[in-house]
């Protein structure tokens, strides 16, 4: 998607070289033009960030794209955390979403080595031995702009939360659209004069306008209720990652609840996985290769062509691939591990590691509500 391209190659830079007191406009393509990775970028002055000094405008470019003022940039925050409302640009998928409320995450990255106790064992016949410590991580539960979606399908699916269905089948699954959990680092801010600045069903049930706050959009009490209600099955709690070969893996795991079915007990959880490609070459996945071991002792394996029925490409372009999936266990907890493999351009192939995560279910297992409720 053009918008991303042009956020992550001269946004992020600019932004970060910028005084805190400065402001940008914010500046996106109209998504109503796909992105063709093939093309040349054309060179033009209005790279998608202005002086806020600058005239308001809306300018064409070559290929028709068309450049539209959403807002002004934000100084990202470099310590504290976002408040609910805040309005932001995905740095790594570009589409237009709003705050929520944050989660404070457990990181378990085996890249890197932080100097605090917490820290998660290895799950039995996982890869490598190395001990993982954590550290504390800013997610923020998100609305996604509904006009954003259809185009960003081919890097990320349209991101929903899964819930079990309030009824006597143990596999039935309900969504809700457009909710996506997002990394600190990934926010880009903006604020805006709109009133109504996300199309998203829920943006008017979850967020009112006032202008004397800063962020304008407030809670309302729904939200608080929602949040409060569902928090056991939006929770995120730990997050792992891990790169191999320039290519990294990041794994956040969520409990689903627990159904009976056939005189047992079924588990519940749903997996968000992000593939990004931190090097140069383009890169195609093409194969996945799972062990999921459950606490009742089994052990099983699946493999199979790609993910979700796609094999992307990863390349400079578009560097990122998010998508999620679930899995039972007929056992209050369990671990994944893994690989993928990948394929160059010349046709040659390496596995990149799934870094083992935890299947762990709450002590407190109740009924997770069924739709709206409000």
């Amino acid at each position: 998607m053009a918008a991303a391209c042009v956020l992550r190659q001269g946004l992020l830079a600019t932004l970060n070289k910028c005084s805190k007191k400065q402001t940008f406009r914010a500046l996106c393509f109209d998504l109503s033009s796909r992105y063709d990775p093939t093309r040349r970028r054309p060179q033009c002055s209005t790279c998608g960030v202005v002086n806020a000094q600058q005239k308001r405008s809306v300018s064409s470019r070559p290929e028709g794209k068309v450049l539209e003022t959403v807002g002004v940039f934000e100084a990202p925050k470099q310590h504290g955390k976002y408040e609910t409302g805040q309005l932001f640009l995905h740095s790594v998928f570009g589409y237009r979403g709003i705050v929520l409320f944050p989660w404070h995450a457990r990181l378990y990255d085996r890249d890197v080595a932080p100097q605090t106790t917490e820290s998660k064992q290895e799950p039995p016949g996982a890869h490598g031995s190395k001990e993982v410590k954590g550290k504390t991580h800013t997610y923020y539960q998100v609305l996604i702009d509904t006009r954003d979606c259809p185009h960003i399908s081919q890097r990320s699916q349209t991101e929903a939360v899964t819930f079990l269905a309030n009824h006597d089948d143990s596999r039935a699954l309900y969504a809700i659209p457009g909710l996506d959990y997002v990394s600190h680092e990934d926010i880009l801010p903006y604020n805006t004069t709109d009133q109504v600045p996300i199309h998203h069903e829920l943006f008017e049930r979850f967020l009112m306008y006032k202008a004397s706050k800063v962020p304008p959009f407030v809670p309302r009490d729904t939200l608080r209720a929602w949040q409060e209600k569902n928090h056991p099955w939006l929770e995120l709690s730990d997050v792992h990652r891990e790169t191999t070969e320039n290519i990294r893996v990041t794994v956040i795991p969520f409990y689903m609840g627990m159904r009976e079915a056939q005189n047992s007990h079924v588990y519940w959880w749903r997996y968000c996985i992000r593939l990004e490609n931190m090097g140069a070459d383009v890169v195609q996945l093409r194969e996945r290769h799972w062990r999921i071991f459950s606490l009742s002792g089994t052990l099983e394996t699946v493999r199979g062509r790609g993910v979700v029925g796609r094999e992307p490409v990863l390349s400079k372009e578009q560097p990122a691939f998010q998508y999620s999936s679930h899995v039972s266990l007929q056992a209050p907890s369990g671990h994944m591990w893994g690989t993928f493999r990948f394929e160059k351009s010349d046709g040659s192939h390496f596995d990149v590691r799934i870094p083992p995560f935890s299947l762990e279910s709450n002590k407190d297992d109740k009924m997770p509500p069924a739709g709206y409720n409000w």
